[in-house]
């Protein structure tokens, strides 16, 4: 097994005062050529938008953009005729393909808006542009992993261009949950988004990131009550 740890604190920041960010990965501002990317992961943001601001119509291309929203309401709005909300629960993807302009607005004019922003690298470029978004509720996460985010023809959550799997958890203090990895090759990739856990003997707390690769499984225990996406991608 090889890892690699990314504590919460080591991670690259950037306040715009409407925009309050954090970097897992190098990203604007932010570089650090050891943190690139993790295999076929390019971008974790974390990201919180002031009321009534947001990032305007911006373009993309040849990119699968994952938006997982942690509190309040996200706008999102595209060139292909998208015009949706996302709250609490809910994960978006947008695949980019051969070029889509977007933008993304706190919908709330008094409260901020939490989201990740996280992007991975496709394995099919210059693909038609595509939105999908699905609702996963607490209970459904409830002392379990989830499957948010599952490759192209698949039936779990909502498909992207890439062989990787994303999941949620959200887990009771002293729970033990077992994810196998399902590529060859593959690659997970642990965040912590809240509480504490022990992941394959390792250590997290609130918004760490571990990388974990060339091991097929990934055991996680609850230290306290704890909520936790793992991102499986190929690491080559």
């Amino acid at each position: 097994m090889k890892t690699t740890m990314y504590k919460a604190e080591t991670r690259g920041h950037a306040d715009h005062g409407w925009l309050n960010s954090w970097h897992t990965f190098s990203f604007a501002g932010y570089h650090d050529p050891a943190r690139v990317h993790f295999g076929a992961l390019r971008v974790l943001n974390d990201d919180t938008v002031a009321p009534g601001m947001g990032f305007g119509k911006h373009p993309h291309e040849n990119m699968e953009i994952v938006s997982i929203s942690l509190e309040g309401s996200l706008q999102h709005g595209d060139d292909m005729g998208t015009k949706q909300i996302i709250q609490k629960g809910d994960v978006q993807i947008m695949s980019a393909g051969t070029g889509v302009v977007h933008s993304e607005k706190n919908a709330s004019t008094d409260e901020p808006v939490k989201f990740l922003q996280i992007w991975v690298f496709p394995n099919a470029k210059n693909v038609n542009p595509r939105y999908e978004q699905k609702t996963f509720s607490d209970e459904e996460k409830h002392n379990k992993l989830v499957t948010v985010v599952s490759p192209m023809g698949h039936t779990e959550g909502i498909n992207i261009y890439q062989n990787a799997w994303f999941s949620l958890g959200n887990l009771d203090k002293g729970t033990n949950v077992k994810y196998e990895v399902k590529g060859e090759g593959a690659g997970v990739f642990v965040f912590l988004l809240e509480g504490d856990a022990t992941v394959n003997d390792i250590s997290m707390n609130r918004r760490d990131g571990l990388g974990i690769w060339e091991e097929k499984i990934v055991n996680i225990k609850a230290d306290s009550n704890a909520e936790i996406l793992l991102m499986e991608v190929p690491m080559n």
